[in-house]
């Protein structure tokens, strides 16, 4: 353990694999996300292994010799937690720790651990709690037998800190109780959403940490908490806009990331109804991030497993600021590339420093009020359009 400024942080190694699907490139690139995800969960990175492999070894993930070096690598730094970027079988876990004599995360188990971490309300903590005992119970055999000195810490909080909690049975039982819960407040919330009416609904979408709070804060003149940290927010914000007098109600929700965990899509799904119920998605990317194109994919892939691929949306690149040329050579460079012509509307903006807000509000303005027609054909004239206007 290290101590920073009165905090505890646990010292931790990252490892990746390279194999026909994932290049050196690629692969450092995850280990970079995987070191901010470290340290968002409260670690201190001293060091990342890669090998390459064709395949995992189904015993140990790794092979012989790695496991060797980074055995060595442990005793040497006293390290307290080796941190996988790869989902584990529950017997690749139990031998690693076995061998290791340390505590083995994996990327989905870390990914748990910081939902369990930040979230606030009842209900994210138990959609967290639901996620995590899912992925507790088929490990839960010999789970706590060498670990017993070092319990606590990342990956380690919420279900399966007493011995009583290992058992399949009363973790089965705790798991339908969880399911019961989250079924009656998903009745309350699905009755919330149906008492807002028919005003049309927009909901903020896109990679962790790409800015939607930010926009958030600043269409809605309010104060969502935002932080430059994986998964500032898990609970659902919704908020009353009104843009060149047309109101409408934005949400902003979870963000998503590369390799979310199943048990977490299952458990939020209440909470991803606000984007499937949603009649338009403001899809925000943060242009300035290397991986930026796989970003887009890795949600456009989670909007397909939650039937809301297909809806009308706005893309938003955001962070323009952070990119080399100045406001204005940029503009002009992003408006001729492939990523002005996605076929949805495109707006390239900073919420930061406020470039080009009043394009992305007119943007909006334009495709709620779309939608507000159809709905409500006999208010056309209450909503001029802008284009004309101009």
């Amino acid at each position: 353990m290290l101590e920073k400024k009165g905090k505890i942080y646990e010292k931790v190694i990252l490892i990746g694999v390279v194999n026909q699907y994932n290049s050196s490139e690629k692969v450092n690139e995850y280990l970079k996300e995987l070191a901010f995800l470290a340290e968002t969960a409260g670690a201190t990175v001293l060091k990342t292994f890669i090998q390459k492999l064709n395949k995992p070894n189904p015993k140990t993930f790794l092979g012989s010799g790695k496991l060797q070096e980074i055995k060595h690598y442990i005793e040497e730094n006293k390290i307290d937690s080796v941190i996988f970027d790869d989902e584990l079988t529950p017997a690749q876990q139990k031998n690693l720790e076995k061998f290791l004599q340390v505590k083995i995360i994996d990327r989905t188990r870390l990914i748990l651990d910081i939902f369990a971490q930040r979230a606030q309300t009842s209900y994210a903590r138990t959609q967290v709690e639901l996620a995590q005992y899912q992925y507790l119970l088929p490990r839960l055999a010999g789970m706590w037998t060498h670990l017993e000195r070092q319990r606590g810490g990342i990956g380690m909080r919420g279900p399966g800190e007493t011995e009583i909690e290992t058992d399949r049975r009363i973790v089965r039982d705790k798991i339908a109780l969880l399911k019961k819960k989250l079924k009656a407040i998903d009745k309350q919330m699905a009755t919330q959403r149906g008492n807002r009416g028919k005003m049309v609904r927009v909901a903020l979408v896109g990679y962790t940490n790409v800015g939607k709070s930010t926009l958030m804060n600043l269409l809605s003149k309010s104060d969502v908490f935002a932080e430059n940290k994986l998964f500032a927010t898990l609970d659902t914000t919704v908020r009353k806009i009104v843009v060149h007098n047309i109101p409408f109600l934005l949400t902003d929700t979870v963000g998503f990331i590369r390799k979310l965990p199943t048990q977490l899509i299952e458990s939020f799904k209440s909470t991803l109804n606000e984007v499937t119920e949603a009649d338009l998605l403001l899809h925000v990317v943060d242009i300035s991030h290397p991986n930026f194109e796989e970003h887009i994919q890795t949600v456009q892939q989670i909007l397909s497993e939650i039937n809301a691929a297909d809806k009308p949306s706005i893309i938003v690149f955001s962070k323009i600021d952070l990119l080399p040329q100045t406001p204005e050579n940029k503009l002009k460079i992003l408006q001729k590339t492939w990523l002005a012509k996605t076929g949805n509307p495109v707006v390239f903006i900073s919420a930061v420093n406020k470039i080009n807000i009043d394009i992305l509000k007119d943007t909006l303005y334009n495709e709620v009020r779309k939608i507000h027609i159809k709905r409500f054909p006999y208010n056309d004239f209450l909503y001029p359009d802008l284009d004309k206007l101009k």
